[in-house]
């Protein structure tokens, strides 16, 4: 099977939709001023040239969810007894996400970890996941926020998807990575692209150095605890924040969720539907008390989740993928790159204070 495969401009239509006939394809659509994955449909707006306002992870992890169905029975021959009788969802259909941002696919390998590579994986994530193909797309230049370089991602970082895409002037390179990524090149109107091998990579190593990085990566490992466990630190650094929780459904590295159980009479639903740390009800107990009451304490929680605690318990691995959309549509304009820069130029200042009093003493 072919590994690289060639899409001139003018037949990028017709591939997507000779795949949508066979397989749900979603795309980066305008909407107006917005940018949502949606279903590919002729009269689609396509956008490949921004990323999407969010990212596509409601694909394979949904924002609501049927867990499974129950429904409730009486014994006809004795009333006071009464059955449950359950049944699961519909088995998931295949899908392609198409265009996605390198530092999307990137956010499907920090949910593989909790929901996949465990003793007890998640079968509705992992059935979705194993049936979703998904087609990133080289960035071809940063967007306002970004910071993949600083968590170890690029603009074209390979990590999580199937096949990566790199646009040329005249058309699209794909480049398989997986055996899902290769079947898809097999599908009409993709051409022979060995010869736009090198013109690819060129364009991919080109793009690796448009991102600034804010903070530096190994620095993270090195975040004083004194200073991270500062109450006057996380007060003042979010003080403006609103706790609208805006940054957390944006994420796709966000991954938490609350299940509720909704019923009438005689039939109902198990539902699974997102959360965030960073909602007063999250952590709320049923005596009334809440380990972590005030906004400080939770966005504290929400960073050290991404750059302590998640890479303490995979290897390191930080769980942001630098996306930088909680930045970009933050309505107060709270800059998590800017929170971790000061996490690290203040734990120097304290390493550089301690080594002052040991030459001093």
């Amino acid at each position: 099977m072919a590994e690289i495969g060639f899409i001139p401009k003018d037949r990028l239509r017709d591939f997507l939709e000779t795949v949508n006939k066979t397989i749900p394809v979603y795309v980066p659509c305008c909407e107006g001023d917005v940018v949502l994955f949606r279903r590919y449909a002729v009269d689609n707006v396509l956008c490949l040239d921004r990323p999407a306002h969010t990212p596509p992870k409601t694909i394979i992890f949904p924002q609501s969810e049927c867990l499974f169905t129950f429904r409730f029975e009486k014994d006809p021959h004795d009333p006071k007894k009464t059955t449950i009788q359950l049944a699961e969802p519909e088995e998931p259909s295949e899908a392609i996400i198409f265009a996605a941002r390198p530092c999307d696919a990137k956010g499907f390998t920090i949910y593989d970890r909790v929901y996949i590579d465990t003793d007890m994986p998640d079968p509705y994530y992992k059935k979705r996941r194993e049936k979703t193909t998904i087609v990133t797309m080289v960035c071809p230049s940063p967007s306002p926020g970004c910071f993949c370089t600083a968590v170890g991602g690029s603009p074209a970082n390979r990590e999580g998807a199937d096949v990566m895409m790199t646009e040329l002037e005249n058309g699209y390179v794909l480049e398989s990575l997986t055996e899902k990524g290769k079947a898809l090149l097999l599908y009409q109107y993709v051409e022979d692209g060995q010869a736009f091998r090198e013109a690819a990579e060129a364009k991919q190593l080109e793009v690796k150095n448009l991102v600034h990085a804010p903070f530096q990566k190994e620095g993270v490992y090195n975040i004083s605890k004194t200073i991270f466990n500062s109450d006057e630190f996380w007060e003042t650094e979010i003080d403006k924040c609103i706790s609208c929780g805006a940054c957390t459904y944006l994420c796709p590295t966000c991954y938490c969720f609350n299940i509720t159980d909704e019923h009438a009479i005689t039939r109902g639903e198990r539902l699974r539907n997102w959360d965030a740390c960073m909602f007063f009800h999250f952590t709320l107990e049923a005596s009334g008390h809440n380990p972590r009451p005030t906004k400080y304490q939770r966005f504290k929680n929400r960073v050290g989740h991404k750059f302590l605690y998640y890479p303490e318990k995979y290897d390191g691995v930080i769980a942001c993928c630098g996306c930088g959309r909680c930045i970009r549509h933050c309505p107060v304009s709270v800059d998590i790159r800017e929170i971790v820069a000061h996490l690290q130029s203040s734990t120097s200042d304290v390493s550089n204070t301690s080594e002052k009093e040991k030459k001093g003493d």
